[in-house]
Formats: structure tokens, C-alpha cells, sequence
């Protein structure tokens, strides 16, 4: 088999402890396990989505070249959260049942707590133009467009580095 780069777009997330300095941490971290990053978007600032917390977060999207299949991907950005301090405490609760969430958004209801303050979070938001639907791993990230904190980055980095149209 091939050892082809593809083409990742990762969303990350920083709601405790020193929260500029664990994304950085994060992105150099990805730099060094999974692969070159290519693009960085500025940091965002978001209140809590999904839950209800004091503590505001910290968003960055970054487009990443990887050589690693989606889910040694997955197993690399877990691993990465857990060298930052993120914890089975921290974690999302993968296995929600769907009535807690709202029918008519899927916004999580705040109530149901299936999400937490964390240190770091990283999302696999794209895989190339992959798409992929297993209990463990979905991509594209499926609500991906319903969070501002993740659109405006990803919007930052896809349109301003987009390849010019050719001259003729």
C-alpha cells in the first residue's frame, strides 16, 4: 500500500488551565506525531457550547499533511489530549442518547452534561474529501457547521490560503 499524504483539518479547543498555551502545545505536539502543519488560523474566543460553564474557550483550526490513516489519526490526537492533561473526566460522552439532544438543531441540550471543561480538545473536522461513519469516528465532524467556533477558523484558513485561479 501506498504511503500517501492526505489532506486534514483539525479543530482545537482550550477551556482550562493556561488555554493559549495549550493549543500551542497541541499544535506543535501534532507537528512533531502527526504531521506537518500546513495552515494555522488565528485563536478564537467562545463561550462553552453544548454545556454550561464559567470558563470561556480558546479555538484554533489548523490543516495538517498526514501520512496516517483515519483511525491511527484518531488514536494520535487521543493520545495527544492525554499528554495535555485531559482526562476520562474531561472526555465527551460518545454514547448519548439522541433524545437528549435538540431535534431541531442537535445541539446538545445543556441539561444532559455529555460535554466538560477540558484543557485540550482536538477534533478531526475533514480527511481529505473522505467520508467516514463508524460509532468511533465521524468525518466530515457532524456538527461541525453548527459551531461558529469551528466554521470561522476553518473559514479563515480554507478561503485565505486558497490556491489563486490560474493566469492565462
Amino acid at each position: 500500500m501506498l504511503n500517501v499524504q492526505h489532506t486534514i483539518y483539525l479543530g482545537l479547543g482550550s477551556n482550562l488551565g493556561r488555554k493559549e498555551e495549550n493549543i500551542r502545545k497541541a499544535i506543535a505536539l501534532i507537528g512533531e506525531q502527526i504531521g506537518a502543519v500546513v495552515r494555522q488560523s488565528a485563536l478564537y474566543y467562545s463561550e462553552p457550547w453544548g454545556f454550561e460553564s464559567d470558563s470561556p474557550f480558546v479555538n484554533a483550526v489548523i490543516c495538517v499533511s498526514t501520512r496516517l490513516s483515519p483511525m491511527r489519526l484518531l488514536r494520535a490526537t487521543q493520545r495527544i489530549e492525554r499528554q495535555l492533561g485531559k482526562t476520562h473526566e474531561h472526555a465527551t460522552e460518545r454514547n448519548t442518547p439522541l433524545s437528549i439532544l435538540n431535534p431541531q438543531s442537535s445541539i446538545p441540550n445543556p441539561q444532559s452534561s455529555i460535554y466538560h471543561d477540558r484543557p485540550i480538545d482536538i477534533d478531526i473536522l475533514l480527511y481529505d474529501d473522505r467520508k467516514i461513519d463508524l460509532p468511533e469516528l465521524k468525518i466530515p465532524h457532524p456538527l461541525m457547521q453548527e459551531r461558529d467556533f469551528v466554521m470561522v477558523p476553518l473559514r479563515e484558513i480554507l478561503f485565505t490560503y486558497a490556491d489563486p485561479e490560474p493566469s492565462r
